[in-house]
């Protein structure tokens, strides 16, 4: 493929948005050239589930014809845009696994909310993304579609649950793809595979009907930019006939750039009990000294959490897995991931009155950073404490560590899960560097309550003032 022509697959949707009205590029050009990255990319890859190539080509040359002929003002908001959707996100009439043997062949009659509102807006479905088996785990691999592998070192994991959209990101397969958020499995992806990856506020997407009422678990924008991160935000978000617990429409996000100066921003580097590797830190405080050179105070606090937060998140994690999943233990334990069906296993044997406990420990964690976030903007830190995890990475194993100390191998590398227990909570990774094994490194960044401008105000500012789209890997 011609470098001009790699230039488009990593084209931003906004930028795409603007060449179609322009008409300096083809809805059809564009969907072509993705179609044939796919091809020469994936098979090292393995991101994908099912295509729908011959249907994107159809919708393309629509969408082609409705920017020949249609004044901007009437066009969707994502016209012609070509995207990837989570094999883990039901659509109706298409092959749905949710990563697992129990589901191959399932066809779902429903669409998940976010999803629906993203195709009404003209994205154009391109392919399912990967997601390890019920979406249980940081890295994606699963016992029906196998391991996805990192573009920027094939031998590495791209994280998950959404590392297929992340590995498709990476790898220019896409424009826009989406995940779910539970424990970090849109913002581990995105630190691990260089991009842009956005939990939203409990409420401020709808929830789907497979998991009613769950409040640690959210659907969210993996994107090239935050710009983007934005775009699909102003589509997905607001409250759906679907969701009892969907928020109305907010005010739409801007992409416009906008000043952190006078911004009080608040810097912990490990969230009072992590490990962080060198490098991860070396980035982190590169990121801080970015903000402090466009006008913004970063002061380093103590957030006080300490591994109790862990124990909060995986009481309610396996409890959601038992009550979900825990019926087809009988028929598939034997093929299912064996740590997946241990997840679910001991979800079962939880009481509800412990699964109510953890409201303590929500609670707990609230006291520290409320005070925190009542006194800054925003809070950053690492989005994970490590720059990569090998595909072979054994979560149930107990021989990782970091800076010698031993480390929980199931997510004890990642700070993203203590915010789902604290899911009102905006947060977003950004990439904050490259690590000492030349594998991207990401940033958090946590807002107040609801406050999700806040979030992107800074991401933007960042991006601006380091900018990221232009790294690639070398496929």
């Amino acid at each position: 493929m011609k470098e001009s022509d790699i230039d488009l697959c990593y084209i931003s949707a906004t930028d795409a948005l603007a060449k179609f009205q322009s008409r300096d590029l083809s809805p059809v050009e564009l969907t072509n050239l993705l179609i044939k990255r796919c091809k020469e990319v994936n098979p090292r890859l393995n991101a994908i589930t099912e295509t729908y190539f011959d249907e994107a080509r159809l919708q393309a040359k629509v969408a082609e014809k409705k920017y020949m002929k249609t004044k901007s003002s009437r066009l969707k908001a994502l016209d012609g845009i070509p995207i990837a959707i989570k094999d883990f996100h039901s659509i109706k009439g298409k092959l749905t696994t949710y990563g697992s043997k129990a589901y191959e062949g399932h066809i779902p009659d429903n669409t998940a909310p976010t999803v629906e509102r993203l195709l009404k807006a003209g994205a154009n479905l391109l392919f399912r993304t990967t997601t390890p088996e019920f979406a249980y785990s940081g890295l994606t691999r699963s016992p029906l579609w196998g391991v996805t592998s990192n573009p920027w070192n094939v031998k590495k994991t791209p994280g998950g649950s959404s590392g297929g959209a992340g590995a498709a990101i990476a790898a220019g397969m896409t424009t826009l793809a989406d995940g779910t958020d539970g424990g970090g499995s849109c913002r581990i992806p995105a630190a691990f595979s260089g991009c842009v990856g956005y939990k939203p506020p409990y409420g401020r997407n709808p929830g789907d009907r497979e998991h009613p009422l769950e409040s640690l678990l959210v659907y969210g924008p993996i994107t090239r930019t935050v710009a983007d991160a934005a775009l699909m935000q102003n589509v997905t978000m607001g409250s759906h006939v679907a969701d009892m617990s969907s928020l109305p429409k907010t005010e739409a996000l801007t992409d416009s750039p906008q000043s952190v100066k006078g911004m009080k921003i608040a810097l912990s580097m490990n969230l009072g009990f992590y490990e962080i590797s060198p490098d991860v830190e070396r980035n982190t405080k590169s990121m801080a000294t970015a903000l402090r050179r466009m006008g913004a105070t970063v002061e380093e606090v103590d957030v006080g959490w300490n591994w109790g937060v862990l124990d909060t998140w995986y009481t309610r994690w396996e409890g959601a897995f038992g009550g979900l999943v825990g019926d087809l233990l009988p028929r598939w334990k034997y093929e299912m991931s064996p740590f997946c069906a241990g997840i679910a296993e001991r979800g079962l044997s939880h009481s509800a009155s412990r699964f109510y406990q953890t409201n303590a420990g929500r609670a707990a964690q609230w006291e520290t950073l409320g005070p925190i976030l009542a006194k800054f903007d925003a809070l950053i830190c690492p989005t994970l404490a490590v720059s990569s995890l090998p595909n072979s990475h054994d979560e149930g194993a107990t021989d990782f560590t970091i800076n010698g100390k031993s480390i929980n191998n199931y997510i004890g590398w990642s700070l993203t899960f203590p915010f789902n227990n604290l899911n009102w909570c905006p947060v977003m990774s950004i990439p904050s560097g490259f690590g000492e094994d030349n594998m991207p490194t990401g940033l958090q960044i946590c807002g107040r309550t609801f406050d999700d401008a806040t979030v992107f105000r800074i991401a933007t500012a960042l991006e601006k003032s380091r900018p990221w789209k232009n790294f690639r890997p070398a496929l």
